[in-house]
């Protein structure tokens, strides 16, 4: 996978539409990327077709709701 064939890369942040989740790409192995959620946790595998680049805006719109999530939990 290579820069400009449409398909994210590493350290991209991406939303998952298939499974309807947020991440950032880890890696790749085969034809699957590996994405983890932004706050962390456990990769999962997804097809590049199923993935979409998320723009600043967004990004932050699923940052802050992630940290707002972690406050609740705290507090």
């Amino acid at each position: 996978m290579t820069a400009g064939d449409g398909v994210p890369g590493v350290g991209d942040a991406v939303h998952d539409t298939h499974r309807d989740r947020f991440g950032r790409v880890m890696g790749h192995e085969g034809p699957y990327l590996q994405v983890r959620p932004p706050a962390g946790g456990r990769e999962w595998d997804a097809e590049p077709w199923q993935l979409r680049l998320l723009g600043q805006r967004e990004l932050l719109r699923v940052l802050v709701s992630e940290a707002n999530a972690r406050s609740r939990r705290r507090g």
